[in-house]
């Protein structure tokens, strides 16, 4: 490959990028932010007796420091591929925001598929990025390129939001199988074997990563992953306290909580009462 046209931003063409599978190592860490575009992706996923991805390609994104896992070797490179290193956008206000695009914590398979009309924005940013990196670096330059990498990012985020709605019959499907896993956590007791049910647990369970669920609930429902857990919390909690005589700590321990003041605490937030005063509302 030849030397970058600036020290902390390129643009590569994949195809230029031609190394052998044997010489990938199996995990890494970039120090980066890499945003990938790939004219096709090898999984695509199928979903009952359709597919709901465009066929036009994709993007994935990661950001520095993200352990990078290569299961099986690809040999599918047409693409382009921006890294940015933080240091480039670090007294920017893109230096912050970059850490709100939650797609950066996607997982690979979590890929933005685009349509060919999103396909084109893309392609037109990465065009205009890569005519500023040929320009002679002058007092403008980075503030330029900074503007244009915001622009594909937010591009990037208004697809996604597309991508959660073209796959709504889908993600109606996994919100049905969350709310399964939430009422067999709590039936078969698992917060004592198993403390107190995280986001993590349930995405796992549904082989996302958390971000994702996260935000394919907000644009479901409105409320994130960590809002369902604590409504349902606060459901078993309103049994427990109406229809058995447990304590209040007995009923926070087989929630899952260590503290039984943390329990509390939660309910307050959450019902403006304290779990007693809610017990003695039915008396």
């Amino acid at each position: 490959m030849p030397k970058p046209l600036h020290p902390l931003v390129s643009l590569l063409h994949n195809t230029a990028m031609v190394v052998g599978p044997d010489l990938l190592p199996s995990t890494f860490l970039f120090d980066f932010y890499k945003i990938s575009y790939k004219k096709t992706l090898n999984k695509k996923m199928r979903y009952g007796q359709g597919y709901y991805d465009f066929d036009e390609g994709g993007m994935i994104f990661t950001a520095p420091h993200q352990l990078i896992t290569v299961e099986e070797a690809d040999t599918e490179y047409e693409g382009y591929s921006l890294v940015v290193h933080p240091d480039f956008i670090r007294h920017y206000p893109l230096g912050t925001k970059i850490k709100s695009f939650g797609f950066f914590s996607y997982d690979a398979s979590e890929a933005l598929h685009l349509s060919d009309k999103e396909k084109s924005n893309i392609m037109g940013v990465l065009e205009n990025i890569n005519e500023e990196l040929h320009h002679a670096i002058d007092d403008f330059s980075q503030d330029v390129l900074v503007s244009h990498i915001e622009v594909l990012l937010n591009y990037s985020n208004r697809f996604y939001k597309r991508q959660f709605i073209t796959r709504k019959a889908v993600n109606h499907e996994l919100l049905s199988g969350m709310e399964r896993l939430l009422e067999d956590y709590f039936d078969k007791a698992e917060p004592l074997k198993n403390g107190l049910l995280t986001v993590e647990y349930l995405a796992s369970q549904l082989n996302l990563s958390p971000r994702y669920l996260s935000d394919m609930l907000r644009s479901l429902t409105g409320q994130s992953a960590q809002q369902h857990i604590h409504e349902k919390l606060i459901e078993k909690a309103k049994e427990k306290l109406s229809a058995t005589h447990l304590s209040i700590s007995e009923i926070a321990y087989e929630l899952g909580f260590e503290h039984p003041q943390s329990f509390s605490k939660l309910f307050r937030s959450k019902t403006n009462l304290t779990p007693l005063q809610f017990r003695e509302s039915f008396n």
